[in-house]
């Protein structure tokens, strides 16, 4: 017996490398695999195969109404609570009678409210690129409420034609009595709204890599599985990039809340990660929404007030101004564009009625151009995107079949 015991460890000795290296060599066809079907759907863009493209984001966007027609009725106790609401709100707002003043002020400032709001999600969600609404929106607003401030002597725009157009008070007082807090008060409900919007599009990470982590399957998401083999290759990271992300991922894994709150709280391209992060370590829902909250909706919005404020003070325009003409050369031909645009921008804030001048110069037209162009780009990040995630059906679907076979 003792003869058969030894006869039979010595094979699975000798089988144990070849078992390792066949698991090894698996493991690689299988990364391999994934790599190219990645660069096979990376390739699915509209200036490559417009078609096709096309083709699958059609598709992709039927199969998404499927899923969330689907969503909305297994929650249709709260679509009819919903519905009701709106129906009797609608009742209210077509009823005449002395609540319509409260009814108009509730609807405008609901809309004012959801626009900022809907600017931060699309600046942090963008279904893979987000759309940067602060530089194109939020700042622009910032700006011309700083300048119209020193300019009119005053916060107090009559509304309306504000905040679709600023037009200066009657009797604004001297411009230096205008202070910073005053600008910041005056934008601070559509700068907070906007950052809670921001928060609330760094949701959709986080509840990816906890249903992931809780149902142990693989999620459909590329970002999850980078962040997974980030974890695997944590001891021999060796560029910039990962030790960065990883620093992100330690941070909110050992501080937790304020950890959190840190990363909410700075200008952090690396956020989406501490999203994923929380998700995957399962830190509770209201531990994470409440930091980002907090550090995106209260302190970051501040710090980026503060900054646009103090930038586009009238000071330091007219300083920024003023240097653009010491530039040897081209500084006269750079400055003009500059003052004729302030000039112009002054004018119109003491023009009530639409009889501001109309003359446009360069800089009016070029950012007009490219908001066009940051916006189109937009759009054709979610065709893509949604064109690639088809793509990734189709070869789950050809996966499945293959085991099955």
């Amino acid at each position: 017996m003792a003869a058969n015991g030894a006869s039979c460890e010595q094979p699975q000795k000798r089988a144990g490398p070849k078992d390792r290296q066949n698991g090894k060599s698996a493991d690689s066809l299988v990364k391999d695999r994934r790599q190219k079907e990645k660069e096979e759907r990376l390739s699915l863009v509209l200036w490559r195969r417009p078609a096709t493209t096309l083709h699958y984001f059609l598709l992709e966007t039927l199969i998404k109404l499927k899923e969330w027609t689907l969503k909305l009725w297994h929650r249709r106790g709260t679509v009819f609570l919903f519905l009701v609401l709106c129906s009797l709100f609608s009742v209210a707002y077509s009823t005449e009678g002395s609540h319509q003043q409260y009814v108009q002020y509730l609807e405008k400032k609901f809309l004012w409210c959801a626009y900022w709001v809907g600017l931060g999600i699309l600046s942090s969600v963008g279904l893979g690129t987000g759309l940067h609404t602060f530089l194109l929106y939020l700042g622009p607003h910032i700006a011309s409420v700083t300048l119209a401030a020193y300019e009119c002597g005053s916060t107090n725009f009559p509304e309306p034609p504000y905040p679709d157009e600023i037009v200066c008070p009657q009797g604004g007082a001297v411009g230096d009595s205008i202070s910073l807090f005053s600008i910041m008060s005056k934008v601070r409900l559509e700068a907070c709204m906007w950052g809670a919007g921001t928060a609330i599009g760094e949701l959709p990470p986080y509840f990816m890599a906890r249903a992931a982590r809780l149902s142990g399957a693989d999620p459909e998401d590329e970002d999850y599985e980078e962040f997974e083999e980030m974890l695997e290759q944590a001891e021999g990271a060796q560029d910039f990039v990962t030790r960065a992300k990883l620093g992100v991922q330690h941070m909110v894994q050992k501080v937790g809340f304020f950890g959190i709150l840190a990363c909410a709280s700075i200008p952090n391209p690396l956020f989406d990660l501490a999203g994923i992060t929380c998700g995957h370590f399962l830190v509770p829902f209201w531990t994470f929404f409440g930091a980002t909250l907090i550090g995106k909706a209260i302190i970051k919005m501040h710090i980026q007030k503060l900054f646009v404020i103090i930038t586009f003070s009238k000071h330091i325009v007219e300083q920024m101004v003023s240097l653009l003409g010491s530039v040897p050369k081209l500084g006269p031909s750079l400055q003009k564009p500059f003052s004729q645009y302030l000039e112009a921008q002054r004018n119109k804030l003491h023009h009530a009625g639409g009889s501001a001048p109309s003359d446009e110069n360069w800089l009016s037209w070029v950012f007009e151009k490219v908001v066009l162009i940051m916006v189109g780009y937009f759009v054709i990040s979610i065709v893509n995107s949604m064109a690639q995630s088809y793509a990734k059906r189709l070869q789950q679907l050809r996966h499945s079949d293959e085991k099955t076979k």
